[in-house]
């Protein structure tokens, strides 16, 4: 296989699967909320009041608790597996050509280079 194509089978793979796995979580309740306004465009000029009366600025604020964090990669993680688990199944494979009209008008992916420095660090880091 050449360069070119196992690019765009990577890019498609990871597409579809950032759709079907990812996109349809909790975080479309999340992406749904109100969005604050900033006048700045950074949102340093965005605080939030908690119940006590605290001023949280924006950039400071939790938009996780750890439950919801464990709920979000469940998510995340089970339709990864079902995915995986699933690709010899026809009807399945359907499913994925219907998604992925959707997802292949998405922007191609990058090489996410800090992803790689993360894990190569963590390497290291276990192999001392």
């Amino acid at each position: 296989m050449n360069d070119a194509d196992e690019k765009r089978i990577a890019a498609n793979l990871a597409k579809i699967l950032g759709m079907m796995c990812v996109r349809n979580t909790m975080l479309e309740g999340i992406h749904a909320g109100i969005v604050p306004i900033s006048e700045t465009g950074d949102y340093s000029d965005v605080v939030v009041i908690d119940a006590t009366g605290r001023q949280i600025p924006w950039k400071e604020v939790s938009h996780f608790d750890d439950d919801a964090m464990r709920d979000l990669m469940r998510q995340i993680v089970n339709p990864l597996y079902t995915f995986h688990m699933s690709t010899d199944d026809l009807q399945f494979h359907e499913q994925i050509t219907r998604w992925m009209s959707a997802a292949g008008k998405w922007d191609d992916p990058d090489i996410d280079e800090a992803f790689l420095q993360t894990i190569r660090h963590n390497q290291d880091v276990a192999g001392d």
